[in-house]
């Protein structure tokens, strides 16, 4: 075993969400975030900034296709380099449709091989910009079998799988109520961030003793939290919690505040993302643009405003639109307006189409769809 050795493991099996058409065609992992990034970058970069070299991504067979297209050989996050050694393991199907559990298996091996110290476990659903390095070396000189780390958040970032937990004056930790009904607006809650930092040699031990059916390995350390000795760490900067359209579309309109865009994306550590080698957005001079984020290779002839345009969109002559974020490959023809909207990749919407959704409840288009006749909340109008 080297001491100095940390291996690292993000877990994506069974983490859904009701996000309803946006994972219909790939996982919560792969969802777009402020134009250029996906969700999953954030923990690669997190895994490659505490300089682990050892990963393991563990994903369901759906998931297949888009994850290959993202990361292909890890390039971006330096992965395919000859000290790394990087692992993707997609959860087959059974006959009956049920996800199997040869994955322990797996993952068993890949620990053992790893010959590591420590290993960090992490989902993606916590959108976050973390110094894995501080609790790492926090933990190797604790006596706790596992870290937990926390935040504290205010119910609207609390969803019905989340984890609460209470911290208990010895320093250890206590599972909390989750019940939604029961908790206050106004309160802050402590909420498990789905990371855990541990001994290696325990998690094996763990892994290979547990006879239950197994969703995903976060599951199983949850299910340990109350029964061993566990450390806690507070993270302090900016998270968002990705469980449902409404937080999945404020973590979104959150980068147009520029404290929350500094904190996530401009702290000491670099979020990286696949490169596009492409031409910067071109503005017309008739182009109206306020307070939104580009990604390269679009045309603007419209207005923009309060939103996020990914990449090769074309918006056209006297569109509007407001408050809503555009994915990949749009066509916004003239006269369209659109507000309060989240438009999956390769949407067309016709000349003056209207769609207008609410800020708490956005209208969601279909990947590839063509949008013909106007799509209206009309408790917004």
């Amino acid at each position: 075993m080297n001491t100095n050795r940390v291996s690292g493991i993000i877990d994506n099996l069974n983490c859904h969400g009701d996000l309803n058409d946006l994972i219909a065609h790939r996982p919560l992992a792969m969802l777009p975030f402020d134009c250029k990034y996906r969700l999953l970058d954030f923990q690669l970069s997190n895994v490659i900034n505490a300089n682990i070299q050892a990963l393991f991504l563990l994903m369901n067979q759906d998931d297949m296709q888009s994850v290959f297209d993202h990361i292909n050989g890890g390039k971006e996050w330096g992965l395919d380099s000859l000290r790394n050694k990087f692992i993707m393991h997609f959860n087959k199907k059974n006959q009956e449709g049920e996800y199997e559990q040869g994955f322990i298996s797996h993952i068993v091996d890949y620990l053992r091989k790893s010959s590591s110290e420590i290993t960090v476990i992490m989902g993606s659903k916590m959108l976050c910009n973390i110094d894995l390095k501080a609790i790492i070396k926090i933990h190797k000189h604790s006596n706790r079998d596992m870290t937990v780390v926390y935040k504290r958040v205010t119910s609207e970032n609390i969803s019905c799988d989340n984890l609460l937990i209470d911290l208990q004056s010895d320093g250890n930790i206590s599972l909390s109520d989750n019940c939604k009904e029961k908790l206050e607006p106004n309160e802050k809650y402590n909420l498990c961030m789905d990371i855990f930092i541990v001994r290696t040699e325990w998690l094996i031990k763990v892994l290979e003793n547990y006879d239950e059916k197994a969703e995903s390995i976060i599951k199983i350390l949850r299910e340990k939290i109350n029964t061993i000795s566990c450390m806690n760490y507070e993270y302090t900067g900016y998270l968002s919690n990705i469980y449902d359209i409404q937080s999945y579309y404020r973590a979104n309109m959150d980068m147009l505040k520029s404290s929350k865009f500094n904190s996530l994306l401009y702290s000491n550590q670099k979020i990286y993302t696949k490169l596009a080698n492409e031409v910067p957005t071109y503005y017309a001079q008739n182009s109206i643009v306020n307070n939104s984020h580009f990604a390269s290779g679009s045309i603007v002839d419209g207005t923009v405003v309060d939103s996020l345009i990914a990449r090769r969109c074309k918006i056209s002559e006297s569109a509007i639109i407001e408050q809503s974020i555009i994915m990949a490959s749009a066509n916004i023809k003239k006269n369209a307006y659109i507000k309060n909207a989240i438009l999956d990749k390769n949407v067309i919407v016709d000349e003056g189409v209207r769609i207008i959704g609410a800020d708490t409840n956005p209208i969601i288009i279909k990947k590839d769809s063509h949008v013909k006749n106007d799509i209206v909340n009309r408790r917004n109008l």
